[in-house]
């Protein structure tokens, strides 16, 4: 049987991109290693990982606060991205590929914060 966060799609999302964000981060310079490469994956594995750990609230009001925590967490990567873009890291194609793939999951995540919080 499985989870419950395993059926959201919001879940499975955040899971594709923090394999994404594996991946790009393990192309950095070996300086970034400990620094924006690491704080990237931190970011983007947080976000699935809220979204997970919401699932078992008690109440919608805890589930809102691990989305919200998941929405930051996009943040996050959103700023590391354009930290790597800044230090000729990543290529402006990946770097719209992923700014777009993180805008969709982050107005997903708060659609569906805002759905806990209406009650409906």
């Amino acid at each position: 049987m499985p989870f419950k966060f395993e059926k959201l799609e919001v879940w499975q999302e955040a899971m594709n991109l923090g394999e994404d964000v594996d991946k790009l981060s393990a192309s950095f310079p070996q300086k970034e290693l400990y620094n924006l490469s690491s704080q990237m994956r931190r970011a983007a594995d947080s976000v699935a990982l809220n979204i997970a750990e919401g699932s078992s609230a008690a109440s919608d009001a805890e589930q809102v606060r691990f989305l919200n925590i998941a929405i930051r967490s996009c943040n996050e990567v959103v700023c590391c991205l354009h930290k790597a873009k800044c230090r000729g890291y990543l290529a402006d194609e990946k770097f719209n590929q992923l700014y777009e793939d993180l805008d969709k999951l982050c107005a997903r995540l708060q659609a569906f914060r805002n759905k806990l919080r209406s009650g409906t």
